[in-house]
């Protein structure tokens, strides 16, 4: 199918050309990201006067925001993009700016998130940099101020991401695209929002559980299906949902898609977004600092409760629990306890589980995607997403 020169309005004269920035063979191109990085770098400067209104103090906290949003991979803005293309063909050029400044606004959404999730987590890095809340503190002692230092980093970062948060929205409303077009893309954002915020708070009630309680023994092993089912549940809210499925929604609403198509991109994205989430979960345990940005091990030392995990809990011996049991979740964990863990679970083959799992639902997003009823140039770049979604290295 084939709809092309889309235009569903947009003010203001263009700047950036389709034809530049859009190869479906190439949906994440260095001129894509480039796009995405310029129109996300401009919002965060137009920020500025407001800032500087209030007060000096507060250029540390832009410099920092657009530091933060300067790089990443940009597939949320992707699925947006592409999802749009998927429904109504490639955009006339006056839409291009508006649908970009829409899609742009999920980064800044992602990286309130990051910005929480490394509070959350006590994380020192966020790709390759210090995190948030170790900026502000280290602010606080270049200052000489009062207080507790690591107290007023935690506060700044978490006041930082609720400013992303806002700010994504603010992006949203004032992208250029016409009334009528954010009206269909809105539901889906505002649920999203909803979903990641408490596909978080669920994460953190499975991370709260023993191990022994998540798997408990039935005819003397670990059973799986219950952790398993906890673990589906919050990768779906957390990842899933706003990582793949309601950008590529909110993109092809605003290109007019119908429900039909927005269930369809929902079977394709679902198992996708889990897709997406397994392969962080390798990289979180088995991910090379130099690529993902994050101490090797990360995962290990903040106990979280994964595919991988359960598969390793359920399928390594009594020792092996024990292992797990003793180490998982140690933040003091040094090189030596993330090797012993890293041998436990790629030996109780739980680590070729989950690249067998990761394969069957990229193949599931795939046949999903088959009988969707898009445009070529759309089924083209979601098949070139699906690849770039779990086969990546950070």
């Amino acid at each position: 199918m084939d709809r092309p020169g889309a235009d569903v309005g947009g003010t203001g004269t263009a700047t950036l050309v389709p034809g530049q920035l859009l190869d479906p063979g190439d949906p994440l191109g260095v001129g894509f990201r480039r796009a995405v990085s310029e129109r996300v770098a401009a919002f965060v400067e137009r920020q500025r006067p407001a800032l500087e209104a209030m007060g000096p103090e507060l250029e540390p906290v832009r410099a920092m925001a657009a530091e933060l949003l300067a790089g990443g991979k940009r597939l949320r803005p992707a699925f947006a993009v592409w999802g749009f293309v998927a429904a109504a063909g490639r955009p006339s050029d006056a839409v291009v700016q508006p649908l970009l400044d829409a899609a742009a606004s999920f980064d800044l959404l992602h990286a309130s998130a990051l910005v929480h999730d490394d509070v959350m987590d006590s994380s020192d890095l966020r790709r390759g940099q210090p995190a948030a809340h170790r900026r502000f503190e280290a602010l606080h002692g270049r200052a000489g101020w009062l207080g507790d230092g690591p107290g007023f980093g935690r506060a700044g970062a978490i006041l930082l991401g609720d400013l992303l948060i806002m700010w994504s929205a603010q992006l949203l409303a004032r992208s250029g695209l016409p009334d009528e077009a954010l009206a269909r893309a809105l539901p889906l954002v505002d649920v999203m929002r909803t979903e990641v915020t408490c596909g978080q708070y669920l994460d953190m009630v499975v991370q709260a559980q023993p191990l022994a309680r998540w798997l408990p023994e039935v005819d003397g092993r670990p059973a799986l299906a219950g952790a398993l089912a906890d673990a589906d549940r919050v990768t779906e809210h957390k990842t899933a949902r706003y990582t793949v499925v309601r950008p590529l929604q909110a993109g092809a609403a605003v290109g007019g898609a119908d429900p039909a198509l927005l269930a369809d991109l929902r079977a394709y994205g679902s198992p996708l977004g889990r897709a997406f989430q397994f392969r962080d979960d390798l990289l979180g345990v088995f991910g090379d600092p130099e690529v993902t940005g994050k101490p090797a091990g990360d995962d290990l030392r903040e106990g979280k409760r994964t595919v991988l995990v359960a598969q390793a809990y359920a399928r390594t011996d009594a020792a092996g629990r024990r292992l797990l049991v003793e180490l998982l979740g140690d933040p003091g964990l040094g090189a030596d306890g993330v090797a012993r863990l890293q041998d436990v679970i790629s030996a109780s083959g739980a680590t070729a589980e989950v690249e067998a799992t990761i394969a069957r639902a990229h193949d599931e997003a795939l046949a999903a995607l088959d009988l969707a009823d898009v445009t070529d140039e759309g089924r083209t770049a979601l098949r070139a997403l699906a690849d770039a979604a779990v086969r990546r290295t950070s």
